[in-house]
């Protein structure tokens, strides 16, 4: 889980837990329906009556339990295993989790959480209908928290959730949450929207969730939010709570990031490859917005423009104004990172950019990150104080790949292993900046650079700069 920017409330994935394949031949997703149901409020008593049940009905048969199971080692005090007369070895023991997910395609294609599935030995999905069956990974995407699962029901064509074409929410609009809350069986809950676009959350790298008061718990991630017209319109993923049960603030990923992710594992697809805007951004305060003329704080700040990227092919320059893009306001990086990157490699997305007091919309074509220079991918070896890591050659492609800035350059340690470099205190995520007063700008700089007798090495992390010798 990664840590939350709040304080006191815990901020939890809501799998429930005991403790801590191969690709598909690319077939069509079941689409949702083009007209939504029209909005109203209840006028009368009558309307007041009206049921959840026929929207169930359809939803409920598509709507699974996934069960996780890891093997994890465990060191007994050999003090305490004097009593049991054991030798005070480690022993193995099966740590289980539940989590819930959805059938989006009739061949068993099911979507959930990352972290229902992430570290599992053996997963088993249940079915409405209580049959049983084995499941492999098809995809599993850390950064967006969302995994694709295969059953073979053989012959038998399942009941399917179709997942919204379009991101049509609106606060206020009535949904469903449906999974399996601490294991005691499916549940139905109901409740609205109660914001879009919540991005300052830290759950994932790309945080555009929708938020909703319908209760939602440990064992619910990964299970649909349905809206009325029976699509899933997110997947629930995390609450807010002081005491790990539902406070009324429950967060779903949006469909469109989960089609996405779900189109990239149909489409045989080992990772999930999202395109880029080229540019660096900074939320627009209120003096900034006043500096600028703004009646209000809007839009996004553009710092810095990569050289050739889409942003600077489409004419955007540091400077100007991303107002918003594909019609959706921006208003932090991380609405412009999630916005660009539920888009396809070479999709045209419109973006709208003010430059001084004149306003434009330009059609960028994004693409993934350049991989450029090469990683040169190696573990580093000898008598030498980063013996035992591996780095590769920092590219926006690489930087994409472990959540670090794309404008940056240089040496990313990605792993440290158990030699020196970890017994040394270095991290995964330092950059190796100079070594004996030097530069050090790619792989092979950094090896021949290291093959002196002392060493004093300059890194960087999380912006600051550190120095040792050894």
């Amino acid at each position: 889980m990664r840590k939350s920017r709040f304080s006191l409330p815990l901020l939890a994935l809501v799998a429930a837990c005991s403790g801590p394949g191969a690709p598909q031949a690319a077939q069509p997703l079941e689409q949702s329906p083009l007209s939504e149901p029209a909005r109203r409020v209840p006028t009368d008593a009558a309307s007041m009556r009206m049921s959840f049940a026929p929207i169930v009905r359809r939803a409920s048969p598509a709507v699974v339990n996934v069960f996780s199971s890891r093997r994890v080692r465990q060191q007994v005090d050999p003090f305490w295993d004097l009593f049991g007369g054991g030798t005070g070895v480690p022993r193995e023991r099966v740590q289980q989790s539940l989590g819930s997910g959805a059938i989006v395609r009739e061949d068993g294609v099911i979507v959930t959480n990352n972290h229902v599935v992430e570290g599992a030995d053996e997963l088993r999905v249940v079915l409405a209908d209580r049959r049983e069956f084995p499941a492999r990974v098809l995809l599993a995407d850390q950064r967006s928290d969302l995994a694709v699962l295969k059953i073979d029901a053989g012959a038998d064509k399942l009941p399917v959730l179709p997942i919204a074409n379009r991101d049509e929410a609106e606060v206020g609009d009535l949904v469903l949450a449906i999974g399996d809350p601490f294991g005691v069986g499916q549940t139905v809950t109901s409740g609205v929207i109660s914001a879009l676009a919540r991005t300052d959350i830290g759950i994932t790298d790309f945080s555009f969730f929708i938020q909703t008061d319908a209760a939602i718990n440990p064992g619910n991630s990964g299970g649909p939010l349905v809206d009325m017209a029976g699509n899933i319109i997110g997947l629930n993923t995390a609450i807010f709570s002081r005491t790990g049960g539902s406070a009324g603030i429950g967060f779903a990923i949006p469909a469109a990031m989960v089609r996405r992710v779900v189109e990239s594992a149909l489409g045989g697809g080992g990772s999930v490859v999202r395109p880029w805007l080229g540019v660096r951004t900074q939320a627009v305060d209120a003096e900034a917005a006043r500096s600028l003329g703004l009646d209000r704080p809007q839009g996004v700040m553009v710092v810095d423009v990569y050289p050739g990227g889409p942003a600077a092919r489409a004419g955007i320059k540091a400077g100007d104004l991303l107002m918003s893009i594909d019609a959706q306001p921006v208003n932090d990086s991380a609405g412009v990172n999630y916005l660009v990157g539920v888009h396809r490699p070479g999709e045209q997305a419109p973006v709208r950019v003010r430059t001084g007091a004149a306003a434009r919309t330009v059609n960028v074509q994004v693409q993934p990150p350049p991989a450029t220079p090469a990683r040169d991918e190696r573990i580093l070896t000898g008598r030498q104080p980063l013996a035992g890591a591996t780095v590769v050659n920092l590219s926006p492609a690489v930087a994409d790949q472990y959540g670090a800035d794309p404008f940056l350059t240089g040496v990313l340690i990605t792993k440290i292993g158990t030699g020196i470099a970890a017994q040394q205190g270095f991290q995964a995520g330092d950059i190796v900046r100079e070594i004996n007063g030097r530069p050090v700008e790619t792989v092979a700089a950094l090896a021949g650079a290291l093959g002196g007798p002392r060493w004093r090495v300059a890194i960087e992390r999380a912006g600051r700069r550190i120095v040792a010798d050894f």
